[in-house]
């Protein structure tokens, strides 16, 4: 028998030889399925709505149901199962018919607010043409019938919508089909009420600067005076001679660091006496109000302030009926107080108390406080860091939060008790969750990803976290990325020469051999606070580096000090000097895999997107030794030129500390490129302006540097549109190909 079964085995081995197995036989990843064909991209649970009562036309539920947006259509869900018990509307059945891109439920049921025709403004703002639909008379109505607005949004009882519409506030009665304004002094560039301006926009993250009171019977909005900040233009060509003759200058309030920011203000609109109160933010006027949201009294308005270098941070009460206010909680920093690592500012339903997170104790943790600002006790502790906090069941003193305890690369969830006992790990499967916790606590959207596994999104029962159902497995991605030859990305960690452990992860090619010499291509982002080595799914960079891979390159990225999710001090190691370290750690990572015996240490390459771009260029002058080929796209080559709220809060002022901005600036080491450097840029970019591009060009010339530079007419910083990604990703690769 031996003999024969390895006559067997040999005759196979022959046979594989000479016909490819199927592995062997699996499909390229092409540049066209990934930017093109979409081929590889995940479903997901959007649009979810939770609510405690079955909608106007809705059916029963037996208990609790959410919504979800899919395919154009509201579908109502049953929580206990998980089933799709209900239409409420089908966008196509509607007069005239609509693609709704966005909804929202009236806090009662009877309506939904529909949004569609989006106009993309800058990052996150947009403005649309909202319609809102009856659900019992199924009439469909126009919010408006004045222009397109933006920000539309319920009151508590559903019977208005607050809305902006040309830098002004206006209110919506639904009942009597009325709108009326509450500002009309807005005017671009100048006053907004009820919005942001972009600074805000993109630093802070949100875009709608009102909100409702508990009650609904008041509105505290925000007002910016942008009427002293500097303008930044940008020329804006058409795309044929026909089309213009002149490029358009397109103008719009931007404060480059050490500039003028917005003059804020408060106020609250009472709609029963149609009285407006301005609060009483203090003498100091360079200040930042990143939030305000209403305690569970219906007259007291909490406000965040800061001072202008973001080390000081207030949590003020504010009296709707006076706007007097008093401070309960200041935090303090040498560096910087990081407004993510504060962000989960929560009021008890008790009305006495509050969480509030902080990173005091060097890792960000919960603590809970009573209204006047006193601390009750410590809620989370340990060498490690809380992400969110995810719901609060006061009956059962329970709080739902996500941490990275497991490790910096994952993400799960926990549950603990307010008094800080009992802490219960929630999520078993490695990989990252994202958690929807449903209002009564009951239940959960788990949204889970592996670095290896597309999104999965299941509903659990809480405080348990029994599984009720699986809603989303992606299914035929998992089974159409069975029929490409796909390498994993393999995590790792090295020592560098100063003993700083940092986190990586590696792309090989499919047919890897020890015994050869490969080229590498770093990706690097590397800014303060941010992760680019996560156990999580990525959606498309990953499917290009797949065919770098093919072509036989490893791809690996290196998470340098001043990156997230290790605490305090490895975060703002970087403070006031941002590129120094950064920058070291890179070379240091370009260093360890030379080291390798696979590794060709002369061919190793680096790109980046963003500060990812800084980085690159800095590696490709300061680390020029080490770096043959990069590719930096939209790169910031001097922080002087680059916003107030996101570069202050690194580097302080450029009055205060000139060395912080010229040291560790590309420009000032463009004579030191030795290699092939890339530069890529959108000429529309609001964000990192082509500033960035045109001043390191003439750096790079007056230094006598040869390098490539490619620019994109009228794209923004994601450089996207049509066939851009596919045009921009095509060049890139061929650059790599001939370069490294």
């Amino acid at each position: 028998m031996k003999k024969y079964a390895y006559l067997f085995l040999l005759l196979t081995s022959l046979s594989l030889a000479m016909h490819p197995t199927a592995a062997q036989q699996k499909k390229a990843v092409t540049l066209e399925d990934v930017w093109v064909k979409n081929v590889f991209g995940q479903r997901s649970v959007s649009g979810v709505n939770w609510l405690d009562a079955a909608p106007a036309r809705g059916k029963a539920a037996s208990g609790s149901y959410y919504t979800s947006l899919v395919n154009g259509m509201v579908v109502q869900y049953e929580v206990a199962t998980g089933t799709p018990v209900d239409t409420l509307v089908n966008g196509k059945e509607l007069r005239p018919a609509l693609s709704i891109e966005a909804y929202e439920l009236s806090p009662d049921g009877n309506r939904l607010l529909i949004s569609t025709e989006h106009e993309s403004i800058y990052r996150h703002s947009y403005k649309a043409t909202y319609y809102v639909y009856d659900l019992k008379s199924r009439q469909l109505s126009p919010l408006s019938k004045n222009g397109k607005q933006a920000n539309a949004t319920f009151s508590p009882d559903g019977a208005r919508v607050a809305f902006t519409r040309d830098n002004n506030l206006f209110l919506s009665n639904l009942t009597e089909g009325s709108e009326q304004p509450i500002t009309t002094d807005g005017k671009f560039n100048q006053i907004i009420h009820g919005s942001t301006d972009w600074v805000y926009e993109e630093e802070f993250a949100f875009v709608k600067a009102f909100d409702w009171s508990p009650d609904g019977k008041k509105v505290a909005y925000y007002t910016f005076d942008e009427s002293q900040v500097p303008e930044y233009n940008m020329q804006v060509w058409g795309e044929n001679p026909t089309d213009r003759l002149y490029p358009v200058d397109y103008r719009f309030k931007y404060p480059k660091a050490g500039q003028a920011n917005s003059k804020i203000a408060l106020s609250i609109y009472d709609l029963e006496k149609g009285q407006t109160v301005k609060v009483d933010l203090g003498s100091e006027t360079d200040i930042y109000i990143p939030r305000m949201k209403w305690t569970k009294n219906p007259n007291l308005l909490s406000v965040k302030k800061m001072n202008r270098l973001q080390n000081r941070l207030d949590i003020l009460h504010a009296d709707a009926t006076t706007g007097k206010t008093q401070n309960v909680l200041t935090e303090e920093s040498k560096t910087y107080v990081d407004l993510e690592f504060t962000d989960d500012l929560t009021y008890l339903d008790n009305g006495k108390q509050f969480i509030h997170s902080s990173e005091r104790s060097g890792f960000k943790h919960f603590y809970l406080y009573d209204m006047n600002g006193k601390l009750i006790r410590q809620i989370t502790s340990g060498n490690w860091e809380v992400t969110d906090l995810v719901g609060i069941d006061e009956k059962a003193q329970l709080l739902y939060f996500t941490s990275r305890e497991v490790s910096p690369l994952e993400k799960h969830l926990y549950r603990i008790r307010l008094d800080g006992k009992s802490k219960t790990r929630l999520t078993e499967k490695a990989g990252t969750h994202t958690i929807n916790l449903s209002p009564d606590r009951k239940f959960y959207l788990d949204y889970h990803a592996t670095a290896d596994a597309p999104l999965t999104v299941s509903l659990h029962r809480a405080p348990a976290g029994a599984l009720v159902k699986v809603l989303e497995n992606n299914e035929a991605l998992r089974n159409r990325l069975a029929e490409y030859a796909i390498s994993k990305k393999e995590f790792f960690q090295f020592n560098t020469s100063g003993g700083v452990a940092l986190n990586g992860w590696m792309i090989k090619p499919a047919n890897f051999d020890a015994s050869k010499k490969y080229p590498v291509l770093m990706f690097v982002y590397g800014g303060p606070g941010s992760q680019t080595v996560t156990n999580n799914w990525d959606a498309r960079d990953f499917f290009w580096y797949q065919t770098l891979a093919q072509k036989g390159y490893l791809v690996v990225s290196v998470d340098n000090r001043g990156t997230g999710a290790r605490g305090r001090d490895f975060k703002h190691a970087t403070y006031a000097n941002l590129g120094k370290l950064e920058v070291q750690d890179q070379i240091e990572g370009a260093k360890y895999l030379g080291s390798l015996p696979y590794v060709d240490a002369a061919r190793i390459g680096i790109w980046g997107w963003s500060y990812g771009g800084y980085m690159t260029s800095l590696c490709m002058t300061v680390g020029a030794d080490y770096f043959k080929t990069g590719i930096a796209v939209a790169p910031v080559t001097s922080w002087r030129f680059y916003d107030t709220i996101y570069t202050e809060r690194f580097l302080k002022t450029p009055q205060e500390n000139p060395g912080g901005y010229d040291d560790n600036s590309p420009l000032t080491h463009a004579d030191k490129l030795k290699g092939n450097y890339f530069l890529i840029h959108g000429t529309g970019d609001d964000n990192v302006h082509f500033q960035n591009a045109v001043v390191m060009e003439n750096a790079l010339i007056k230094a006598g540097k040869q390098f490539r530079s490619f620019y994109y007419p009228n794209r923004n910083h994601s450089i996207g549109g049509g066939k851009t990604r596919l045009h921009l990703y095509t060049m890139m690769t061929d650059f790599v190909e001939k370069n490294l």
